[in-house]
């Protein structure tokens, strides 16, 4: 249904404004692919027993679908879908407190690699594997944390609270230790009821298959710092391009 919905919204905005890009319906499409993958079989049968399939539904959930939506930049085509009393009214609530405060960056980072701390150093990792509900919860915290994480830091749809690449770039940082750190940790004391093999196992792929996506970050954040850093060329009055 996300990606039908969202191929629609693209049909509808092509009949009035220029097309929207090719690029951000494949964006669009992986992402869902790639957050459905960590709740359906086979990974989420398996996450159940085995906690390396569990780490590689955190990276598909958590990071990776994340990254990919945000790159499609739905808000941006839902605005553009609107009409203009809709869109100053979604404007507004963007634009409100309760949202500057979930996309700020220290925020979302707190949400999100704490949250990863909470889960697996505490008896909530166990709990959620016997409280479907729990569960649910859980997995809709590491999708939202990990999406508002990354809008906070790459800014792709408009964002009304905007802050500083050096501001941004520091909690970057700071969290890409923290989580780096929490993996190093799983691998030196599992999580309760984890076989210690297992725990190993899990902790490089959150650490080495993180970096992998953390790369992509760090590319996209640096890209977007360049591009706003480096001179802009203009048109002289003879039509000179300087």
């Amino acid at each position: 249904m996300a990606v039908l919905i969202y191929l629609l919204l693209g049909l509808l905005s092509n009949q009035r404004h220029k097309q929207w890009p090719i690029y951000r319906y494949i964006f669009w499409v992986f992402g869902v692919l790639s957050a459905a993958a960590a709740i359906i079989d086979p990974i989420a049968e398996l996450a159940h027993k085995n906690f390396t399939a569990h780490m590689v539904g955190h990276l598909f959930l958590g990071m990776l679908a994340p990254l990919l939506l945000s790159l499609a930049a739905p808000m941006t085509l839902l605005m553009r879908n609107l009409g203009v009393r809709y869109a100053r009214k979604l404007s507004r609530m963007l634009k409100s407190f309760p949202v500057g405060v979930y996309c700020h960056p220290i925020a979302a980072s707190i949400l999100n690699i704490g949250g990863l701390w909470v889960l697996y150093t505490t008896e909530l990792y166990t709990a959620m594997h016997y409280y479907p509900l729990l569960q649910m919860i859980v997995h809709l915290h590491v999708f939202l944390a990990g999406y508002l994480y990354t809008i906070s830091i790459i800014y792709v749809d408009p964002i009304a609270h905007r802050y500083s690449f050096i501001f941004r770039a520091i909690v970057l940082i700071l969290s890409l230790a923290a989580h780096g750190i929490l993996s190093k940790y799983i691998y030196a004391y599992p999580p309760a009821g984890v076989p210690i093999e297992h725990a190993q196992a899990g902790g490089m792929i959150m650490y080495y298959g993180g970096d992998l996506i953390e790369l992509g970050l760090i590319f996209l954040f640096c890209r977007q710092w360049y591009r706003a850093a480096r001179p802009r060329t203009f048109v002289d009055k003879s039509l000179k391009i300087i």
